[in-house]
């Protein structure tokens, strides 16, 4: 295999804010390398910078058109052969969100990096239905194989 059909997965971590409960380097890894095999063996080089909410705001709005924080934003530049790109998660934005919806953050971290790195592979849920069906699926999927819950049941378990 070459570097280009490698299924390395080089993934650069930048904790860019003081959170607590931010994911360690080691889960992170575990948890893209699974959304990254969802559709067979691919490598990939990601960097995943969590931030705090101006920077998330401020990213958002000068790149989304939406002047707020979100969860998590996904920069794609290759899906082949390779994925590159960069996520970005908003840590305050995880936890109130993990608080409101009844979730472990952990287990919110895991859907959000998980969802992120489907983005990176062309996964889109606001181009449709069946789209948004599709790539909820995966994220299903893919976190029960990671030993997580649903992340779209609405009972807080």
């Amino acid at each position: 295999m070459n570097a280009a059909t490698s299924r390395r997965l080089n993934l650069s971590v930048q904790y860019a804010c003081a959170a607590d409960g931010l994911p360690e380097r080691a889960p992170l890894r575990a948890w893209a390398r699974a959304a990254l095999d969802a559709d067979g063996r691919r490598g990939g080089q990601i960097t995943l910078r969590f931030v705090d909410a101006d920077e998330g705001r401020t990213l958002n709005r000068d790149y989304r058109g939406k002047d707020y924080p979100t969860n998590v934003l996904s920069f794609v530049y290759e899906t082949e052969p390779r994925v590159q790109g960069d996520l970005v998660i908003c840590a305050p934005v995880v936890a109130r969100e993990a608080g409101e919806q009844g979730k472990a953050l952990a287990a919110h971290y895991a859907h959000l990096v998980v969802h992120g790195v489907l983005h990176l592979q062309g996964y889109d849920h606001e181009t449709g239905e069946d789209d948004a069906r599709t790539m909820e699926d995966k994220e299903r999927a893919i976190l029960a194989s990671l030993g997580f819950a649903d992340p779209y049941r609405d009972d807080g378990k």
